[in-house]
C-alpha cells in the first residue's frame, strides 16, 4: 500500500503511487541522515562522496555526493531552473549516457512520470529508468529545494506503458537537495540507490557509484556555463575530467 511506502529501488505500481508529502518527508529524512554516512573519495576536488551500510533485505546500497558552489559556478536560481523544472528533459544535456527523456504523465505541477533512455558503451545494452519525480521549492531564507525520484512500474496501465522507452528495465531512487548558503553559495547534495539489472552484477554497479554520481556535477556546471551570456562563463573544477568521462559506465 502507498501509505506503507519506504524509499527504495523497488518499483511502485502506477496505481499505488505514494503521496507527494510521503515522498518529500522521507526524502528529507534520508538527506539529513547522509551527514552520518561513511565518507569516501573526493572527485574533481570539490565533490565529496559518502555511503551507508546496506540494511538487511535491501536490494541496493545507498550512496551520496555533496558539493558546494560559488555564484561563479552557479547560483541557486540557475541550479533550480535545471534541476527543479523539467529535470528529466534537462538531464539529456548534462548526463552523457542519457540520450532521451519522455514525459509519460504530468500528474501535477510538482509531480511527473518520466521514462529515461540510457545508452552505454558496448557490450552493455541500453537501460530504461522510469521514475516519478516529486519537487518542492521552499522560498524562505535560506532557500531550499528537493527533488525525489522513485522507480515506477507502468505495466498496469497499457496506455502509459506505450510511452515508456524500450530497453532493459533498470531502476533507481534518488533525492537531490539544494540549499542556499552564506555569500550566495549553494550546496548540492544527492543520495541514491540503483540497480542496473540485466547481466551486470550488482557489485559492479555499486563499485562504480561514487565516481558515476560525481560526474553529474561538472557535467551540469559545464552546460549551465554554456547557456550564460558570452563573457560570463567560467571554468569550473573538473570540466576537463568531465569531458574525458564520456565512455565511463554510469548506473546512476
Amino acid at each position: 500500500m502507498a501509505s506503507e511506502y519506504k524509499l527504495n529501488v523497488t518499483p511502485v505500481k502506477v496505481s499505488e503511487l505514494p503521496t507527494a508529502e510521503t515522498l518529500l518527508v522521507q526524502g528529507r529524512t534520508i538527506i539529513e541522515s547522509t551527514n552520518d554516512w561513511k565518507q569516501g573519495k573526493t572527485f574533481y576536488k570539490v565533490v565529496k562522496t559518502y555511503s551507508a551500510p546496506k540494511a538487511p533485505g535491501e536490494p541496493a546500497g545507498w550512496y551520496c555526493r555533496v558539493s558546494e558552489h560559488t555564484p561563479e559556478d552557479a547560483t541557486f536560481d540557475e541550479f533550480w531552473e535545471k534541476l527543479g523544472v523539467n529535470k528529466g528533459e534537462n538531464e539529456v544535456h548534462y548526463v552523457d549516457v542519457v540520450k532521451k527523456a519522455t514525459l509519460v504523465k504530468q500528474i501535477s505541477p510538482s509531480q511527473a512520470i518520466w521514462s529515461m533512455y540510457y545508452r552505454f558503451p558496448a557490450p552493455l545494452s541500453p537501460r530504461v529508468f522510469t521514475v516519478l519525480q516529486t519537487i518542492e521549492l521552499n522560498e524562505s531564507t535560506p532557500r531550499t529545494g528537493i527533488i525525489v525520484s522513485i522507480p515506477v512500474d507502468l505495466s498496469s496501465d497499457p496506455e502509459l506503458a506505450k510511452l515508456e522507452e524500450k530497453g532493459v528495465k533498470a531502476r533507481y531512487v534518488s533525492i537531490e537537495s539544494l540549499k542556499e548558503l552564506d555569500g550566495g553559495k549553494v550546496e548540492w547534495r544527492m543520495a541514491t540507490a540503483s540497480r542496473a539489472e540485466g547481466n551486470l552484477p550488482q557489485f559492479l554497479t555499486e563499485r562504480s557509484m561514487p565516481s558515476s554520481i560525481s560526474h553529474d556535477v561538472p557535467g551540469l556546471l559545464k552546460w549551465l556555463h554554456s547557456l550564460r551570456p558570452k563573457g560570463e562563463a567560467s571554468t569550473e573544477p573538473g570540466t576537463a575530467a568531465a569531458e574525458a568521462h564520456a565512455t565511463t559506465v554510469t548506473t546512476k
